[in-house]
């Protein structure tokens, strides 16, 4: 098994976010990588969720099963609520462009998708009522007023905080497969 990470071969730093020309492109897929803040959330998440688990064995051993069943149900939410935290972004694929919220899922195909853009705009840091200047890509469909949409992604979210490079990598990919597959 080799360690790619630990040759000499290869370039420590190397991030190489293009998809390959054999993958599937009809599979939905992120066009970034989570941020550090969403996966440190999550990570967070899941070691109370261990926790809770122990806690968990330890009442089914000492206490009522019920007791037990309803501690490993917290268990069980806390887990499922760090995977949805995992899985929200941005998803790409030849149907259409997909935004995962935590709470649902919008999904737009590529005929409604008028324009894929990335302004300048006040924008909510980490997702919480403070708003500061910043950019986000928004997506604007057919048909519907262009006022105000929803960001898909911003500068200041839980994947691209203090990443501006990686914001704009993901946001000219985003808007690449647009342009793609709204010809098409």
């Amino acid at each position: 098994m080799p360690l790619s990470f630990l040759t000499a071969d290869r370039a420590f730093e190397a991030v190489d976010d293009a998809a390959l020309p054999h993958h599937d492109r009809d599979r939905w897929r992120r066009p970034y990588r989570p941020g550090p803040w969403r996966v440190g959330a999550a990570a967070v998440m899941l070691l109370l969720a261990s926790f809770v688990l122990f806690a968990a064995v330890v009442i089914a051993a000492t206490a009522t099963l019920a007791s037990a069943a309803a501690v490993f149900g917290m268990a069980a939410a806390v887990i499922v609520c760090a995977l949805r935290l995992l899985r929200m972004g941005v998803w790409v694929s030849a149907q259409g462009l997909r935004h995962v919220t935590f709470f649902g899922t919008r999904t737009a195909p590529w005929d409604q998708v008028a324009q894929v853009r990335t302004v300048q705009q006040p924008v909510r840091w980490l997702g919480l009522p403070r708003a500061v200047q910043g950019q986000a890509l928004v997506l604007l469909r057919q048909g519907r007023a262009a006022d105000s949409p929803p960001p898909l992604m911003t500068t200041h979210n839980a994947d691209f905080l203090a990443r501006p490079g990686a914001f704009d990598r993901a946001a000219d990919s985003v808007e690449a497969w647009a342009d793609e597959y709204r010809r098409g």
